[in-house]
Parts: C-alpha cells; structure tokens; sequence
C-alpha cells in the first residue's frame, strides 16, 4: 500500500512538472482620439502610419478613436474609452476639465512658425465682404464650426461678433454647425454664402493637391483673421498606467527628431498630419484659450447689461492675463 503511494505522488509530481506556465498576457490595446475636423477617411490616411509606428514602439495595440464631433471625443476619455489623443485647444480644455485628461504635448508648425488663425471665407467673386456680412439683415447661409471649436466658435464669438453685439443665429439666414473641411467644401461649391474656418485646415487641403482641394481653394477668399491660436495640445488620461506613459513619452519626444533616414520618414509622416515634431507642454498650455472663453463671457455680459457676471468675467481675464505673462517662454 505504501508502495503503491508513493509510486502516485511520484506520478502526480512528473505531471505538475510537465504542465507549463501561464501564457503571459498580451498588454491591454491603446484607444488614440483624434478629433474629427476632417472627414474620417481622411484622417485615417493622415494619421495611420503614425499609430502604426507608436503601436511597434510601445508595444501594445493601437486603435484610432474618430469623434464625430468635440463632445465624443471627450465623452470617449472621460469614460476611459480612449487612453491619449488629439484635441483642439478648446476640446482639450473640457478634456482636462471633465475627463481627467493632462496636456503632455502639443503640435508644431511644419513652416515654423507657431500658431495658426481662426478665418471667415467667402466664395471668391461672390461679393460678399466683411462690412456687408456684419450688416445681418438674414442675407447668408453661414457656417461655423463645433460649439467647442476655438478657430470655429470661440475665436469669432469672442473677436468679431461678441464685440459688435452680434448673434450668429440672427444675424444670418441660416447657421450650420459642420467640420473644418465640411465648411470649406460648403463654401467653395456655392452651398454657404460664407463660414468660419482656420488657417491649418486651409494648409491641409492644399496638400492633399487633389483636383476638388485645388478647385475649392481657388474658389475661396478670407475676410477675416483672428489674432493666433496656440498650436494643438496632445492629451492623456491623467490616471494612465506610469509605464505606458513613460513608453508613449518615449516615442512622441523622438518622433521625427534627428537626420536618420527613419527620421526622415517619420517628418513625411508628420507633414501630412500637419505638424512638426512634437514638443513637451502641459496644462498651462491652455491659458490663451482660456483666455478667449473669458473674453466671449465678458462681451456677453456686457451685451446683456449683466453686472455681476461683467465683474467676475473681468476678473477671471485680468488672472488669466497675469498667469500668461508669468509663464516661461516655450
């Protein structure tokens, strides 16, 4: 009998011996957002070689995330649906705000220099300029962007119509809410009297030098420029694993960066998603854009006659004001 168990505890440890270690578990996909202001097929050609690249060098699968409009894309980080992304400046904003997002790095100009410009195009030949558009009168069919837009929204609220008293929804015939590209196309094939644009997404048509890019740009005019928007942030879920953040720093910081033929492939890359390398920042990278939001509800106030809400407006500008003239230069 006691042969007969130890032979089977014999047996049993060969088995236990043969059986072989968990497999390790693949690491958990990364979701990246990019906001559409483009048509998604578009971005997907833009941006796919660059997740690409970052899926090779973090070392975990990564998806693209493609919002319909700013709010998904917010909506997608606040309930971890997605881990990093692109944001404008405005959607960025709400992104650290209501979705415990953190700016960890923001775009470059190819051209070299910083920044781009909220516009208002019209149909070249049209006739229609600046003065006669502010006339209101219910004449035009016009375009903006996104409520959480900066160059769409923000920027012309709070320094063209705001300071003139003028609503959008009465002062035109008709206002629609589309992306960067939808207004561009709007514009250039007749279908909107005027809209607001930016100066980026204007570069950005131009290089994809396709006949319907090349005919719409030479059908538009600007009329009106905004002063300069800050280059786009990059934002990650705040609460991020360490290490994928380290790896994901790793490769946004030495993306494009160097004069290797792999560099040199990676600034193609990056050109035709319209930016340089990309280069650190953090949450004060938002303040201009704070700072037009302050403005667009202190000409609201204003226009109002709202005393209280003019005082805290003020105020909250004149902090802002102070927080932006203490910040180091980039």
């Amino acid at each position: 009998m006691i042969r007969r168990l130890l032979a089977l505890a014999a047996l049993a440890a060969l088995a236990a011996c043969g059986k072989s270690s968990p497999a390790p578990q693949p690491p958990p996909a990364l979701t990246f957002s990019i906001v559409s202001t483009e048509n998604p097929q578009t971005q997907i050609q833009e941006w796919g070689p660059f997740l690409q690249d970052m899926e090779q060098a973090v070392g975990a699968p990564v998806k693209p995330f493609f919002g319909t409009n700013y709010s998904a894309a917010i909506e997608a980080m606040r309930f971890k649906q997605s881990d990093l992304g692109w944001f404008t400046n405005a959607s960025g904003l709400e992104a650290v705000r209501r979705a415990g997002g953190e700016v960890f790095a923001r775009t470059t100009n190819p051209e070299g220099h910083d920044g781009y410009q909220g516009v208002i195009i019209v149909r070249k030949g049209s006739g229609v300029t600046l003065d006669k558009l502010l006339t209101c009168g219910r004449r035009y069919d016009f375009g903006m962007g996104d409520a959480r837009s900066t160059s769409g929204t923000l920027a012309p609220i709070a320094y063209l119509f705001g300071p003139r008293g003028i609503e959008p929804s009465r002062c035109f015939k008709t206002v629609r809410s589309a992306n960067a590209e939808a207004n561009l196309l709007s514009v250039g094939s007749g279908l909107l009297d005027a809209a607001t644009d930016n100066t980026r997404s204007m570069d950005r048509l131009a290089v994809m030098d396709t006949p319907i890019a090349k005919k719409t740009l030479a059908n538009l005019q600007v009329i009106w420029r905004s002063p300069t928007i800050p280059e786009d942030p990059m934002v990650w879920r705040a609460d991020l694993d360490p290490a994928m953040k380290a790896k994901i720093a790793s490769f946004i910081f030495s993306y494009g960066v160097g004069d290797t033929p792999q560099a040199r492939r990676q600034r193609k890359i990056l050109a035709r998603m319209q930016t340089g390398p990309f280069v650190k920042a953090d949450d004060t990278h938002l303040l201009p854009v704070r700072e037009i939001e302050a403005v667009g509800q202190l000409v609201e106030a204003r226009s109002k006659g709202d005393k209280p809400a003019q005082a805290k407006a003020q105020a909250t500008l004149d902090e802002l004001r102070k927080e932006q003239a203490a910040r180091p230069p980039a």
